[in-house]
């Protein structure tokens, strides 16, 4: 088998954080998320995990990232409940195994990442199934979204976890603009930090020799609700507003607004109608092509 990481550098190779943190939490009597996959990949593997030591994740970051992953696992149980024989797209997926852990036997799933990341996902996960395609692209890059449309039943619910934060804000935008022109109607889940944690995290990031930053943070999701015409918030989560039992130390964050919203989960809907404005994708200028930190 491959090492996880062995041929990933910059942010490709955060995905190892996740992958790793799940498999530690999969073995816990009381784990908040199984992922046996995961579990596998980490004791198979004989990849270097130090740098995420150097990290410092504590008890609250590791408890937060599974929590995060268990919220888009939910996100995409309800879309599917809503929108039978629907679409989701993973932008980002790493090693995850989501589609095994939320397929509801009907819906067609696309897993999106780059191409030396779908390459070693096939190498130690696996190809593609009947209802599981692996698009192996940067996200800036219309081709992927030409299968998606073309394969398109009905509403698409978009899943970018651990990804936009690697993108300015311009570039954000254009990927937003995009999915509202091509997919009208259809729902994107993300998660981002705050830029205070955008620049913390950075000092965190330094300390690994990882080759990646992040470049957004976001204030007030309300805000992109002005990106475009139709753009709209349905709901927002927040870790540390979670009655989570494993998070009681950290409760007293709650009664303290600026900590407590520094990272959270944002689901919207794109437009209700078809449009025929066209946005571009434009390609980042800093050499990331796409990202899935915290995968």
């Amino acid at each position: 088998m491959s090492e996880p990481g062995r041929t990933l550098t910059g942010v490709a190779e955060t995905l190892l954080i996740p992958l790793y943190v799940r498999a530690i939490e999969s073995q816990r009597p009381d784990a908040l998320l199984r992922d046996e996959r995961a579990v596998a990949l980490v004791e198979r593997s004989n990849a270097d995990f130090a740098f995420i030591d150097a990290l410092r994740l504590d008890e609250g970051d590791r408890i937060t990232l599974i929590l995060r992953s268990r919220e888009f696992d939910r996100h995409a149980r309800r879309f599917m409940a809503q929108h039978p024989r629907a679409a989701v797209v993973h932008i980002g997926c790493g090693l995850d195994a989501r589609f095994e852990r939320v397929d509801d036997g009907q819906v067609e799933w696309y897993d999106l990442d780059l191409p030396e990341v779908i390459a070693l996902r096939q190498e130690v996960v696996g190809g593609e199934g009947p209802r599981h395609h692996l698009l192996a692209s940067s996200v800036f890059d219309q081709g992927w979204i030409d299968v998606v449309a073309a394969e398109q039943r009905g509403p698409v619910l978009f899943l970018a976890e651990g990804v936009l934060m690697y993108f300015d804000e311009a570039h954000v935008r254009s990927i937003l603009l995009t999915l509202l022109d091509r997919f009208p109607g259809s729902e994107l889940a993300f998660d981002a930090f705050s830029p205070f944690l955008v620049r913390m995290n950075n000092r965190r990031i330094r300390r690994t020799g990882i080759g990646a930053s992040y470049q957004w943070g976001l204030k007030r999701a309300k805000d992109i609700e002005a990106w475009g015409p139709g753009i709209r918030l349905l709901d927002e989560w927040f870790p540390f507003s979670s009655p989570e039992p494993r998070l009681r130390r950290y409760r007293w964050v709650r009664w303290m607004p600026f900590l407590a919203r520094v990272i959270g989960i944002f689901h919207f809907r794109l437009g209700e109608a078809a449009s025929r404005a066209r946005f571009p994708l434009a390609p980042p200028d800093n050499g990331v092509q796409t990202a899935g930190a915290g995968r």
